[in-house]
């Protein structure tokens, strides 16, 4: 006879919080979250910053950089391959454009959602009773017949 394994508590534990929709919505959104990396890159790289190197004279931000030791040289990957020591500001300038358009993204997407996700209006208070007005017209003619 084959004795049952018993499974330790923790796994049914885990099996739990893995389950929750807030663990699942998160790794949605993580996956989905690196996809949108990729086309907030292309966009930033591709569309972004030839315009406004455009609009500044021509300037290629990934090729704004300081050289910390070392001579100088035309371009960023060829200071690279030369070894020399780089302050590279237009990869950060790259990089804090990336992040508003991230960011201006996001606060439309939740702003979308909120949206969507507002309760439906209070109904609209209605008006007095059948009965109330029933007992007001009462009232008057009472008064009337006196």
């Amino acid at each position: 006879m084959a004795m049952p394994v018993k499974t330790p508590g923790w796994v049914d534990e885990f099996r739990a919080f893995i389950m929750r929709g807030n663990v699942v919505d998160l790794a949605v959104g993580i996956v989905i979250g690196a996809a949108f990396t990729g086309i907030v890159n292309s966009l930033v790289k591709d569309i972004i910053n030839p315009l406004i190197g455009l609009l500044i004279g021509g300037i290629d931000f990934t090729n704004v950089f300081v050289t910390l030791r070392g001579k100088v040289f035309p371009t960023l990957a060829a200071a690279q391959k030369a070894g020399a020591v780089t302050m590279n500001v237009g990869i950060f300038v790259n990089a804090i454009i990336q992040f508003l358009i991230v960011a201006f993204a996001i606060f439309w997407v939740v702003k979308a959602l909120a949206k969507l996700r507002q309760p439906p209006p209070a109904p609209a208070p209605s008006g007095p009773k059948a009965e109330d007005i029933l007992i007001e017209i009462r009232d008057i003619l009472a008064k009337e017949s006196h």
